[in-house]
């Protein structure tokens, strides 16, 4: 699968960094770091969120899940990589977390795309198939509940202890592959 390295760019440019984060720390938009938005939950880096979303190779018009949505701007930049012809939902433990991420996303005009509160102990939405899934959270080891939610052909970006994974499902099961050569710190999966 080739890596659409100018897509996830525009996306980028189009959806800045700066309108996810609290007022005190967006002069700090630029760095590539994370930054703490609250409530333990970080914005991640620009290069890993980018990272990530070349890895996920978002389609348009996909159905896309966003699994710790934090201040929104993944659910943003997925909603504007899938166009108006997908849907993105956003999920987030954190009610705090859940209002400031809706806030973040309404200024942008993307209704295919919308953050709703997860459910305490279940990964995901167990009852919906997602072509392309994205956790920006470590949760030590890739749910089964996640891979379970990938439609045939769905693919899921994951950092699982430390390490990141791309799982694929097609007619078969479920591939796993680590992504070899890269360690990341991500704040763990609540």
């Amino acid at each position: 699968m080739t890596i659409d390295h100018s897509r996830v760019m525009a996306a980028l440019d189009a959806v800045p960094r700066r309108s996810f984060l609290p007022a005190s720390l967006q002069h700090l938009a630029n760095a590539d770091q994370p930054l703490p938005i609250g409530h333990g939950a970080t914005n991640s880096q620009p290069w890993t969120v980018q990272f990530m979303l070349e890895l996920l190779h978002v389609p348009d018009g996909a159905r896309v899940l966003d699994v710790g949505s934090g201040s929104g701007w993944t659910t943003a930049l997925l909603a504007r990589l899938t166009g108006p012809k997908g849907s993105v939902l956003g999920v987030e433990i954190v009610p705090e977390l859940v209002e400031m991420g809706r806030a973040n996303l309404a200024p942008f005009g993307m209704d295919w795309a919308r953050i709703e509160p997860s459910q305490p102990g279940v990964f995901g939405t167990p009852e919906a198939e997602y072509d392309r899934i994205l956790v920006s959270a470590d949760p030590g080891d890739i749910p089964a509940e996640l891979e379970q939610q990938l439609a045939a052909g769905g693919r899921l970006v994951i950092p699982a202890d430390g390490v990141m994974w791309v799982v694929d499902r097609d007619h078969e099961g479920w591939h796993r592959e680590p992504v070899m050569g890269y360690r990341f710190a991500f704040v763990p999966l609540v």
